[in-house]
């Protein structure tokens, strides 16, 4: 048994470790359940908020064409919507596909290198042009495809007060290997037991990259100044500095392309560690400071969201030093908060730790492959370790943006139609209605100019009158206030239902992932 001073500190070391450990995680569960249910909201899907579209785009000639015309198809007045392409230091053909599209096309070639910079770059040159009134701006990456309720979702969100939302960020490539199951597993769960819980708990949501609605009164008021590598972390911490928190928008959902090769997926989430790393020596202490003094909690969850890195290296460090503890032929140290319990106790919890993100699967209708794709999900969770720990050795190099390429060419069709679609079924004209395939409660785009506000047990349908605010009945108002009613969306793959209980089996390729 080590002696003296080393024993002692080694122990004191370890129940400190275990103790912060333990109260974070405790932390989380506690937030997570607020994402077991969703809650009625009213929604008024009028639309009035006038968007830009902005999508940064760095050698994407392969899946853009994809991209645009998912927002061409965007169930909203074409004239309340602009849509803008950074050609971010292409060497390929990006530029002229987003112009064939008919997207305003601006070329950027420059040093500074990252979505942050260009994102900077194009918001300065959008705030020169007089000409063109916005109340908000939509940011996407080239591979994503765009549910067409998108804008109708994030217009209700305005009218509520939000300026800065943050839609469902989905997977398109969920079946093509085990690291882009692990991905679709990670955020189906997280975008329940994590971004929606907290929203329901009333806290701050976070930025997620893509899929972003921001006002845009709120840039100019602010200005965007995020140009680490891991640019949406950093700007929703620079609003929460400023009093404001990001919201959620559930129904509004992107589709992002996921690394396919472990190889991808190591160099971007080490791109993402570097980021957060930066931003948490940044942001963190300020955000403690600012809950302190103003009395609020929200700057200081976010604070606690930002510790994740130091958390994953204290489990590290309790990792290592409890194989060293194992092997050793005498004691290195005591534990007081492990020996508070059983062995056993302490290997359920650990199970159930593992188990308790499937709850999100569950409530998310997760489609059932999901769940044989989750017994790789440990090994995908081991390596956020050494990432973690990679990305901690970089943090000081900001300005070297690896940039993940994308291949995968999947339109929105074939996402939300019910019936197989060919990955090259592009259809190059504007928002075409869709005939009803089903029957109960499955919507099409509606061209009457009526909302229609269906019962959940449907015995009767009661039609609304609605004012033509764009001069064409092509767009319903659509409202809805009551527990006892809910709103038939615009959207194929959306339930007759504002409590969004249903989830979309999203197919790729015309391949259901289940």
């Amino acid at each position: 048994m080590f002696e003296g001073w080393l024993f002692y500190t080694l122990t004191v070391i370890v129940t400190l470790s275990e103790a912060l450990i333990l109260l974070v995680l405790f932390y989380y569960y506690y937030i997570s359940v607020f994402g077991w249910w969703k809650h009625d909201e009213e929604k008024d899907f009028n639309p009035e908020k006038r968007f830009a579209l902005i999508t940064a785009a760095h050698d994407e000639e392969a899946v853009i064409r994809y991209h645009l015309e998912s927002l061409k198809q965007l169930n909203y007045p074409v004239e309340l919507f602009d849509i803008y392409v950074i050609a971010d230091n292409c060497t390929d053909n990006t530029a002229s596909v987003a112009r064939q599209e008919g997207a305003n096309v601006f070329e950027r070639f420059s040093p500074e290198k990252g979505k942050g910079f260009a994102l900077e770059w194009m918001f300065n040159e959008l705030f020169k042009q007089e000409d063109q009134k916005y109340d908000a701006i939509c940011l996407f990456d080239a591979d994503n495809v765009v549910s067409s309720n998108f804008l109708l979702e994030m217009n209700s969100k305005l009218k509520k007060g939000f300026r800065s939302i943050q839609g469902y960020l989905d997977t398109k490539n969920p079946n093509d290997s085990w690291v882009t199951a692990s991905y679709a597993t990670a955020y189906w769960s997280m975008n329940r037991m994590w971004q929606l819980a907290r929203y329901n708990k009333g806290l701050s949501n976070a930025l997620g990259g893509t899929g972003v609605c921001l006002e845009y009164k709120l840039l100019q008021e602010f200005g965007w100044g995020a140009t680490c590598l891991t640019e949406d972390l950093e700007f929703t911490m620079k609003l929460l500095l400023n009093g404001i928190k990001t919201s959620w928008a559930h129904e509004a959902k992107v589709y992002d392309e996921k690394p396919v090769l472990f190889s991808q997926t190591w160099r971007q989430r080490t791109r993402w560690l570097q980021g957060h790393w930066d931003v948490a020596f940044r942001y963190m202490i300020p955000l403690i400071k600012k809950g302190i003094k103003d009395k609020k909690w929200y700057p200081i969850d976010g604070a606690i969201y930002l510790f994740q890195p130091f958390l994953i290296m204290t489990m590290l460090f309790n990792f290592l030093l409890g194989a060293a503890h194992y092997f050793s032929p005498v004691p290195i140290y005591a534990s007081p908060i492990t020996g508070l319990a059983p062995g056993w106790f302490w290997w359920t919890f650990g199970i159930l730790g593992y188990c308790y993100p499937m709850l999100g699967l569950i409530l998310e209708k997760a489609p059932r492959s999901a769940y044989l794709y989750y017994i790789t999900y440990p090994f995908y969770g081991l390596t956020w370790f050494p990432v973690t720990v990679w990305g901690l050795f970089q943090h000081n190099n900001q300005g070297e943006w690896a940039h993940t390429a994308h291949s995968r060419c999947i339109s929105i069709s074939a996402i939300e139609s019910t019936g197989t679609v060919a990955e090259n079924d592009i259809k190059h004209n504007p928002v075409q209605p869709q005939k009803h395939k089903g029957k109960g409660s499955s919507v099409r785009r509606t061209y009457a100019p009526y909302a229609t506000l269906v019962t959940r047990d449907e015995p009767s349908i009661k039609r609304e009158a609605t004012s033509d605010v764009t001069g064409r009945a092509v767009y319903p108002t659509l409202v809805g206030n009551s527990k006892s009613s809910s709103i038939l969306k615009p959207v194929e793959v959306v339930k007759a239902t504002i409590s969004q209980e249903k989830r979309s089996q999203a197919s790729a390729g015309g391949e259901n992932f289940g």
